[in-house]
């Protein structure tokens, strides 16, 4: 059977099953927790949730401490799946180079599966809570998301050989996550209402079974299977040992301009992707407190208004970098996510918490252009040990952002709950500084894409 080399229906698939369900976690938790607080059924009608706004009534203190208790939880369950699957992810992602990445694929994709099955069972017989934890670490041992797009990432950016398809194809990619992601997220409130938390997550759980098959079936890997043949197998402390070489010899055997171009762009990376993430994963928090008061079908329509930012987004890309450089890009898209944390900080209506999506039309622009900056400074050979780097930090960047953002809510949520989106857009001056710092020394956009083509060309004469 001939396979293909189209990574983006396991992406597509993978990412709608995915927030298809993490909006239902944060929900199941926020209710569970709710229900243990009150020792009462959580109630949810056609408009609002049950949602206490006098601020003299006791209730209302309660409602405060259910919100601190649902935001340490998620931050408790983010670390235990974390410190597993930040291994995982290094290893997998950086071993692409020489054994594939449809590996960076197929694992992520059954630790979401064993997830799915095992909320099932949690929802439908009313298990304890603290099971969560025990299912969190399993499931970072097949490692995570960042794991996946890591070796998707990494996947296509070794089989492109064009720069402006590379970039083009890892905005795609970044397209499919936001555009899914929102439709998924605008789908769970329906189907929350409609069938229920268990069957839910049945459905999430037979996308994963059919995304393993085609990936296992239908999908060429990178890596031609007669080359595996041929290569003698190797144990684990070999691999692992391969593994940190191959991202140590990045750094030793770069010069010292690619050095610091990669350190920097890496830091870029992780310092935006820490503000956006810890101050995106705390809407649906806010938004089921007072004055919102939003039920699941009004969390899936702010998760689905995330499609237009993704879109927009996109297009951002796609025009702007036919008249900038990739620098600008990602200055447009920071000044785009300050704008709407700010605005988010005050929102105090619905209306105006949908608005904020306004201001947040290019946010997502910085994290693909940035993927394809570190991409162009480094050669073929390259990618999975790049991306393993990215997908580290990714792994510790968002866990650490949920962490932090989760606390500091937990923390100011009963004087000011909009203080988390603030320090959000503030930490966003780290990485501007360091992009301004960047765009004033002569390491600008024409050095960058010259690095590997001078690296390739020396090569080729040292071995002539």
């Amino acid at each position: 059977m001939r396979k293909v080399l189209c990574v983006e229906p396991v992406i597509f698939i993978y990412v709608f099953a995915s927030f298809l369900t993490i909006p239902l976690v944060q929900q199941f938790i926020y209710r569970r927790l709710w229900e243990q607080e009150y020792n009462s059924t959580f109630v949810s009608d056609s408009n609002v949730t049950h949602c206490e706004q006098n601020k003299s009534s006791p209730a209302y203190i309660k409602q405060k401490e259910v919100q601190e208790k649902a935001s340490v939880f998620n931050m408790q369950l983010d670390l235990t799946r974390a410190i597993p699957s930040l291994t995982v992810a290094f290893v997998i992602v950086a071993n692409g180079d020489r054994q594939g990445h449809k590996r960076s694929l197929v694992l992520p994709s059954m630790g979401a599966l064993i997830s799915g099955i095992s909320f099932t069972a949690i929802s439908y017989f009313s298990l304890s809570l603290s099971v969560l934890f025990a299912v969190a670490f399993i499931t970072g041992l097949f490692g995570s998301l960042a794991t996946f797009l890591g070796g998707g990432f990494a996947y296509i950016a070794e089989e492109c050989h064009d720069e402006k398809q590379k970039t083009t194809r890892i905005a795609v990619v970044d397209l499919i996550f936001g555009v899914v992601s929102g439709l998924a997220g605008l789908s769970s409130g329906y189907f929350l209402r409609g069938i229920g938390f268990a069957w839910t997550f049945v459905i999430a759980s037979l996308l994963h079974v059919i995304n393993i098959i085609y990936i296992l079936f239908f999908l060429e890997d990178t890596v031609g299977v007669s080359r595996l043949q041929h290569e003698a197998p190797v144990s684990w402390k070999e691999l692992l040992r391969e593994t940190f070489s191959g991202v140590y010899m990045l750094f030793k055997t770069a010069p010292y301009k690619k050095r610091v171009l990669i350190i920097v762009l890496l830091f870029t990376f992780m310092t935006y992707l820490f503000t956006m993430l810890g101050g995106s994963s705390l809407f649906t928090l806010y938004e089921l407190d007072e004055p919102l008061c939003w039920n699941e079908v009004y969390i899936g329509y702010g998760a689905a208004a995330f499609t237009s930012v993704s879109l927009t987004s996109f297009l951002g890309v796609y025009l702007f970098s036919k008249c900038l450089k990739d620098i600008y890009i990602v200055f447009i898209g920071i000044f785009s996510y300050i704008g709407g944390m700010i605005m988010a900080a005050f929102a105090k209506t619905t209306l105006l918490m949908f608005l904020v999506r306004v201001p947040s039309l290019f946010c997502f622009m910085p994290i693909p252009v940035l993927r394809s900056m570190l991409s162009k400074v480094v050669l073929t050979g390259e990618q999975g040990a790049v991306f393993a780097c990215i997908a580290c930090l990714e792994v510790v960047t968002g866990t650490m952002s949920i962490s932090v953002f989760n606390i500091i809510y937990a923390t100011t949520v009963a004087w000011f709950s909009g203080f988390s989106f603030l320090l959000s857009a503030g930490l966003c001056l780290i990485p501007l500084s360091v992009l301004c710092w960047l765009l004033c020394t002569s390491w600008n956009g024409e050095d960058l894409a010259l690095l590997v083509p001078e690296e390739v060309s020396s090569i080729e004469s040292a071995d002539s």
